[in-house]
């Protein structure tokens, strides 16, 4: 693959986006923070961008106008964009709305040497996820075809423990069951997920494990119960390289930086 390109991904995750756009989560108004973190996220890419990757929570209240509105942004930026439940979703509605060209509900996509594959870990009524055991075989079967190629994996769930014991609560619940099939084959490069409105970087039996930040309000790290962040609406570029590395860094919205915290509730505007 001498000479190849890089894959530039953006990845968006936890919108909270509401079919009235003046609503607020967290104290933020998430139409806003949205529409500002992707056109920051944009301007920033280290390259043309192959696809956007939305990690799921793209809708708070479920609607379909919500997720239509949704596609109303992302249809015309002529790029993939690949979307995920979050456990705030309508599957219903997210799939019917956000699963034809240029959007595409979970499934799998291939760019350059690299396999993108996207899973369902929405479990309905429960903050916490799981991948069921049709989700396990086909991620399986994913794997196993495709051999010679790079993978990432998306979901929503962190898989592995991220420190703070309230998020972990409603975290993957099956988390070791994915991560011991991962561990089965040799191509997953890398696992990307959302919900934890942070940023993390680690890695776990070669993998590049990351989450990326909220675009609307941040959970501070390692904390017993739910605290706000001062951190401001983010998103995460990667560039998925030939030989299987993965470069990333974490774009932050500090144009949207304010003096306080947001509270640490559910409060809704």
């Amino acid at each position: 693959m001498t000479g190849a390109l890089p894959v530039n991904l953006l990845q968006l995750t936890d919108p909270h986006l509401y079919e009235d756009e003046a609503r607020e989560l967290y104290g933020v108004n998430t139409s806003a923070s949205f529409r500002a973190t992707l056109q920051k996220g944009l301007a920033v890419a280290p390259g043309p961008l192959d696809a956007i990757l939305v990690t799921g929570d793209i809708a708070e209240d479920g609607r379909r106008a919500t997720y239509e509105r949704f596609r109303s942004i992302m249809g015309g930026l002529g790029v993939p964009v690949l979307c995920l439940p979050g456990n705030h979703e309508d599957l219903l509605a997210l799939s019917s709305v956000l699963n034809t060209p240029p959007l595409q509900n979970c499934g799998s996509a291939a760019f350059r040497g690299w396999r993108l594959v996207m899973l369902d870990s929405h479990v309905p009524g429960q903050d916490a996820g799981r991948l069921d055991e049709g989700e396990l075989t086909r991620l399986d079967r994913e794997l196993a075809g495709a051999v010679g190629q790079h993978v990432l994996l998306g979901l929503h769930h962190q898989p592995v423990p991220i420190g703070s014991p309230w998020l972990d609560r409603c975290g993957l619940q099956n988390g070791a069951e994915l991560m011991t099939l991962l561990g089965r084959h040799g191509n997953v490069r890398g696992v990307v997920w959302g919900h934890v409105h942070q940023a993390s970087d680690r890695r776990h039996g070669g993998m590049r494990m990351l989450s990326a930040p909220s675009t609307c309000a941040q959970f501070t790290p390692n904390t017993q119960s739910c605290v706000m962040d001062l951190r401001p609406p983010g998103c995460r570029w990667l560039q998925l390289m030939p030989t299987g590395e993965i470069d990333t860094a974490v774009v932050w919205l500090d144009e949207m930086s304010g003096p306080e915290r947001p509270p640490d509730s559910r409060r809704q505007g």
